[in-house]
């Protein structure tokens, strides 16, 4: 079926959201700059090819989006939004700044990538949830699911750019210089954030500030079966397949024995799938829960056409296919979640959401990376493909009961 440009591309009518999205995409490709040297630096570079150092990483990265669950969710209910997304931004920038510093003067050591990604990850639990609904301010819940969709085709649209452009940086002048063009990338955001015409937001009522309003968060998630069967699913990839950082780099280093450039290429691959998931998302009138379980589905037969990759270029189609499915099971619950949960409940859940999609990482990356290090690359990839089959039987179970109460 053909789906008309405009109706994929609605959500830029707005200026606001033109604004905001020429400035995150700009900032998006600086993230996927410094995360592609970031693996670089801990697994060439200051390590011998340790995949648990990466998993480390990760883990410390992505650990605080649970551990900060208890203010981020309250931080995005209770507080001016805009304001605080000014406040993580120049952070990261600052941090970003300051690891690239650390780098080019020849002064980095592992111990310091571990602090700077835990503060890093302290800054990004408070700035998901709020990114996340912010989108509602912008467009309003009209728009709201084209909105989700667009800019997660802005975060993979520059993950095709980001990782290429990382290769580049890192083969011609160091690892320390992708780090500073990611710190200079928040600019981009910060201006746009500045020049947002404040009278056109759509800001939702602020929760009230009263004793338990953490704890009424989960409550609400408890009572909502549908919530709880996409808190499950997002666990189970969350936690043991989204660990694409160690699947690409052991693979590509490991297996395909590929440098710098052959490595950014792998996560442009993958990037290309993604961009086409959430185009595809982006033109759908209104997210489905049966789309949960084709995502999952799809991501473990992706992550086993991965596992047995004979050659580079197999391997980059597979990664073409993971990405398709990852990006429609997370943006399909992104959606799904928001525009089912009540406004003033939306920074709770989802912080919830990102916290147990990205808090699973502390246990899966090392685990995963113990798996890649024992066992080889392709049995990483295996535990990845058996939390995407898991988490669609989750999505067939949710269904069924539905079904069966109808």
């Amino acid at each position: 079926m053909r789906i008309p440009v405009a109706g994929v591309f609605r959500a830029l009518r707005g200026f606001n959201y033109r604004v905001w999205a020429a400035g995150a995409f700009v900032s998006n490709i600086g993230t996927w700059v410094q995360r592609t040297a970031q693996d670089w630096l801990v697994f060439t570079q200051l390590t011998q090819h340790d995949a648990s150092a990466v998993g480390l990483v990760m883990a410390l990265q992505f650990g605080p989006q649970l551990l900060m669950l208890p203010w981020s969710g309250f931080a995005a209910d209770h507080f001016n939004q805009r304001k605080l997304l000014i406040a993580t931004q120049a952070t990261m920038g600052g941090l970003a700044l300051m690891l690239g510093l650390l780098t080019v003067t020849g002064a980095v050591q592992l111990w310091h990538v571990y602090i700077f990604a835990f503060l890093f990850g302290s800054t990004a639990a408070f700035d998901a949830p709020v990114r996340q609904t912010f989108v509602a301010e912008l467009v309003g819940d009209a728009d709201l699911h084209n909105a989700v969709a667009l800019n997660a085709t802005s975060f993979n649209s520059a993950r095709m750019i980001g990782p290429a452009i990382a290769g580049l940086t890192i083969a011609a002048v160091g690892t320390g210089w992708a780090f500073l063009l990611n710190g200079a990338s928040f600019a981009a955001v910060l201006v746009s954030l500045a020049c947002l015409r404040i009278a056109e937001l759509r800001p939702s009522a602020r929760a009230h500030r009263a004793r338990g309003s953490f704890t009424e968060g989960f409550r609400y998630v408890w009572r909502r079966p549908d919530l709880m069967a996409m808190l499950v699913m997002l666990f189970l990839v969350g936690t043991f397949g989204l660990n694409f950082p160690i699947f690409i780099s052991t693979m590509a280093i490991g297996v395909f024995h590929a440098d710098a450039r052959g490595f950014g290429l792998l996560s442009s691959f993958m990037a290309i799938g993604t961009v086409a998931g959430a185009l595809l998302s982006a033109g759908r009138d209104q997210p489905r829960f049966t789309l949960l379980l084709t995502g999952a589905a799809a991501f473990g037969i992706g992550c086993t056409l991965a596992a047995i990759a004979p050659g580079y270029w197999f391997f980059a189609a597979a990664l073409v296919v993971i990405g398709v499915a990852a990006l429609t099971l997370t943006n399909t619950s992104n959606s799904l979640m928001q525009l089912s949960t009540e406004r003033a409940m939306r920074g709770r859940v989802m912080a919830l959401r990102v916290a147990i999609a990205l808090g699973g990482t502390p246990i899966g990356a090392p685990i995963v990376g113990w798996v890649a290090n024992n066992f080889g690359p392709r049995w990483a990839l295996g535990v990845g493909a058996a939390s995407g089959f898991a988490a669609a039987a989750v999505a067939l179970y949710a269904l069924a009961t539905r079904a069966h109460r109808r």
